[in-house]
């Protein structure tokens, strides 16, 4: 008795190595991800339960039976048409059964009907996500039945499940009463506590991989949603900036057009350029040199309203010029200088744009001789300034810890805006 017990929790390890090893594979754990499945992913799924288990009926052949609990086929055969539907029961059952076909004629029929079993039993859920809250426990499954009382049909699937993982080991003993053993058990004629052993491990062993596999699915589930939830922070942001700039931009215009229509015109065709690249431009990152091109074009705008009293220079390392930014970076920060550094300086002034690299970073830099900031404002002005403030908690969405970014300001001196990102490879970005 002691030794089949051990066989028993042998057969529970091994279950639960094999779970967390398919759970692993990022082939299994996609298909693991849909649900509707077409034939050709089925068949897919199928052979990935056919090789994992009939290894483990192999594994146990090729001994003479000396590795007893390493055989799990008929668990295999069930969990793969619970997951995958009857295609994938019937085809898994049929190739886990092939290594003990020799000796054990009846294994072949003994699982390939468990695997439709499982698959039956994934037609009765009332949805699938019902299949991944099963419980080995009998009393949980009677708890749920009567605590359900708006939704028995539900509680009624687990107590199906159950009992139809019972019948599934049932058969299996039945077949094996007759003559010389036509499939394996792992107990021979098992009574008493040995036979409830039996059946509470064959629970145990459809139960662990479907948690195991349950988990790794929410995984990656929260993993998804948070992808969802970054590229939502980013449009929300994103579409911050533009409609800003567009305003500040057609304002401009209506205050031309009855003073100065060529200036006008000018600034309408400057901004088709402008607004021409953001319609076909939709990507999260482009290149310095784009970004810098659009700069331009913006502070083109600019100018014709400012005249000689806007300047621009730049100082740009050249190898800099095809790395990857954030796209729309800069023009929140140009803009500030000129509406908050320059617009009041009556003489007017300078911007500076220098960039260079530092190891593997981008370093940018965004600087004025404007009026500057008041210290009172300049501790909460990443938390609280509209233009920088968007800026930074792009970054911060982007890179999380791996930026920097940092604002330096002197009442009538200027300010200086720094950022250093991560170098980004093209190809990263894409995939």
């Amino acid at each position: 008795m002691d030794s089949y017990l051990v066989s028993l929790l042998v057969k529970l390890a091994a279950m639960a190595a094999i779970a967390s090893m398919l759970a692993r594979l990022s082939h299994f754990k996609a298909l693991l991800m849909q649900e509707n499945r077409s034939l050709g992913q089925r068949f897919s799924l199928a052979i990935w339960f056919s090789v994992v288990f009939a290894a483990s009926v192999a594994i146990r052949v090729a001994s003479q039976n000396a590795y007893r609990g390493a055989d799990l086929g008929l668990e295999g055969s069930f969990l793969a048409g619970l997951v995958g539907g009857y295609v994938t029961g019937l085809l898994s059952g049929i190739l886990i059964s092939l290594p003990a076909l020799h000796h054990e004629t009846m294994t072949l029929l003994l699982l390939a009907g468990v695997g439709v079993m499982g698959g039956m039993m994934r037609d009765f859920a009332p949805e699938p996500e019902e299949i991944w809250r099963f419980s080995p426990f009998f009393d949980l499954n009677i708890w749920r039945f009567f605590r359900e009382s708006k939704n028995y049909y539900r509680a009624a699937f687990h107590l199906l499940l159950f009992a139809a993982v019972l019948v599934a080991e049932f058969l299996r003993q039945i077949l094996g009463s007759f003559g010389r053993n036509p499939v394996f058990l792992l107990v021979p004629e098992p009574h008493g506590l040995a036979l409830a052993a039996v059946y509470a491990c064959t629970l145990f062993a459809v139960t662990i991989p479907l948690k195991i596999w349950n988990n790794t699915r929410t995984e990656k589930k929260l993993e998804e949603q948070q992808r969802l939830l970054v590229e939502a922070r980013l449009a929300a942001l994103t579409s911050q900036i533009n409609p800003h700039f567009l305003f500040n931009t057609l304002n401009s215009v209506s205050s031309l057009i009855r003073t100065d229509p060529n200036k006008a015109r000018l600034m309408l065709v400057k901004l088709s350029n402008v607004l021409r690249r953001l319609l076909r431009k939709h990507e999260n990152f482009s290149t310095l040199r784009e970004e810098l091109s659009f700069i331009e074009d913006y502070l083109a705008i600019e100018m014709v309203r400012f005249g000689d009293k806007l300047r621009f220079e730049r100082e740009i390392s050249s190898d800099t010029l095809d790395m990857l930014v954030p796209s729309m970076l800069l023009q929140p920060l140009v803009e500030n200088s000129i509406k908050h550094g320059l617009s009041s300086k009556v003489q007017g002034g300078t911007i500076w744009i220098r960039t260079h690299r530092n190891e593997s970073k981008l370093c940018l830099l965004v600087e004025d001789d404007g009026i500057g900031i008041p210290e009172s404002k300049l501790a909460t002005l990443l938390d609280h300034g509209i233009g920088v403030s968007n800026v930074n908690e792009r970054l911060k969405v982007l890179f999380g810890n791996e930026y920097r970014m940092w604002v330096d300001s002197e009442p009538g001196r200027g300010t200086r805006v720094e950022i250093e990102v991560p170098e980004l490879q093209t190809e990263l970005v894409i995939s």
